[in-house]
């Protein structure tokens, strides 16, 4: 890799996120790493956060999600233009997929948009003498992450969220 490595991503990125505009859908996040098949290009795409006419987020509905097909088709696209750019100048796997049923949360909006989900929630500072919570999200208020746990309604600051993601939930019948 000749380019240094900052540049190399920025201008994948950029390719990337112009072929998933390209489908309505958006770069959630990409890496290039050396692993033992050599290197990996791995790109996540996500649909787009959408919002109302007045700019609050919409929840996005369960059924709503980045299929096999959307994958393939950004992977096709972006595989074609990464080779005539000639931008990594080495052999590399290119794997496209979605975020997961179990996506990390990163912003007020993503906290907003799955109201209603199931999350895990690690904090760096305890909040109620807790490090991690789990229950269904509520949203945002203000700056806290509202979320139920059980009978309670916690409310956990977003500048002390290390880290959280969507928890699975299965179906029953």
């Amino acid at each position: 890799m000749n380019a240094p490595r900052a540049e190399l991503l920025e201008r994948v990125r950029s390719m990337a996120a112009r072929v998933a505009t390209s489908y309505g859908l958006e770069v959630f996040d990409l890496h290039l790493r050396r692993e033992p098949i050599g290197w990996v290009l791995r790109v996540v795409i996500d649909l787009p956060t959408r919002r109302a006419e007045d700019g609050t987020v919409l929840v996005e509905a369960i059924t709503e999600s980045i299929g096999v097909d959307d994958c393939q088709q950004v992977s096709q696209d972006l595989g074609a233009v990464l080779d005539v750019s000639e931008a990594i100048d080495t052999e590399y796997t290119l794997e496209v997929s979605s975020p997961g049923a179990d996506r990390p949360l990163r912003s007020a909006d993503d906290y907003r948009r799955f109201a209603g989900r199931p999350a895990k929630i690690v904090v760096r500072e305890a909040v109620d003498n807790q490090m991690y919570f789990e229950g269904r999200l509520r949203g945002v208020d203000g700056e806290d992450v509202v979320l139920e746990t059980g009978r309670k309604i916690k409310r956990i600051p977003l500048s002390r969220v290390s880290r959280a993601k969507l928890d699975v939930e299965f179906g029953t019948h």
